[in-house]
């Protein structure tokens, strides 16, 4: 039910985020905050109001040995034509054998948790063999480390998170990295990413939480953008853009851990 409500406010944040595209970009963050709540609370406030049909969708019916369910989306159309054909197969007089549903449920629990194990455990190894790409760096200032093994700038660690450098980047791109980079770290983004990744690891069998993550992960990369050039003229706004491109250009690399920033 948590995950179905969740994909209903997801959609709900699709639509706004296309009205929303000359607003402030942290705005888009803020509304997808809202979604992790969601996906985290077991509770809701209801409200005439509200865009969500139901919060309930899934009712267990504990009443009826037949029937272990019904479905109530909040479209009537969808409700009826589900709820009468289970009404077919599950209703009292019908000789099933014992718990059947029970062991249905039982086996989708079962591949719930080996994906869920499956996404953390990529996680993991994604991170551990960045630490080791990243193990012979060369710190040039506080949180700032040079390294010869990588292509492009990014951000790694949770709790002492590091600023990672190419070791060729020019002097004239490398104040505009800086600057996006520092911008991370004051946004706490170094800590969102890693729980939005937990989320996704839980949710991992709903499409519509893969599309939560990547369009999260890049409206954080927007407002980061957004924070860094805030109080500068478009001549500078030109040569950060310029010199972000530089580094996105350089080799084809995929960012593919979780808890980095290489975007």
């Amino acid at each position: 039910n948590m995950s179905i409500t969740a994909s209903y406010l997801v959609l709900a944040v699709v639509v706004a985020r296309l009205l929303l595209k000359k607003a402030p970009k942290w705005i888009n963050c803020l509304l997808w905050a809202l979604v992790a709540i969601r996906l985290v609370c077991p509770f809701s406030f209801e409200s005439a109001l509200s865009l969500i049909p139901s919060s309930q969708t899934i009712s267990v019916n504990t009443e009826s040995v037949g029937r272990p369910f019904t479905i109530q989306t909040g479209v009537p159309v969808v409700d009826t034509g589900i709820n009468d054909f289970m009404g077919d197969r599950y209703y009292e007089g019908v000789t099933v054998p014992t718990n059947t549903f029970a062991n249905f449920t039982t086996v989708l629990s079962v591949i719930w948790l080996v994906g869920l194990i499956a996404i953390l455990i990529y996680g993991l190894i994604s991170y551990l063999r960045l630490r080791k790409r990243v193990g012979a760096s060369l710190l040039v200032k506080e949180r700032i480390y040079y390294c010869d093994n990588i292509a492009t700038p990014f951000i790694l660690g949770i709790f002492k998170p590091k600023i990672y450098v190419p070791s060729g980047v020019n002097e004239r791109d490398l104040e505009f990295i800086l600057e996006h980079e520092k911008s991370h770290l004051k946004r706490k983004d170094y800590l969102i990413k890693p729980l939005s990744f937990l989320l996704l690891s839980v949710y991992w069998f709903n499409p519509a939480i893969w599309l939560w993550y990547i369009l999260l992960c890049r409206d954080i990369e927007s407002a980061c953008d957004e924070k860094a050039i805030k109080f500068y003229d478009d001549e500078y706004k030109k040569l950060y853009s310029t010199a972000l491109l530089n580094c996105s250009t350089q080799k084809r690399i995929i960012m593919a851990c979780p808890v980095a920033f290489g975007e």
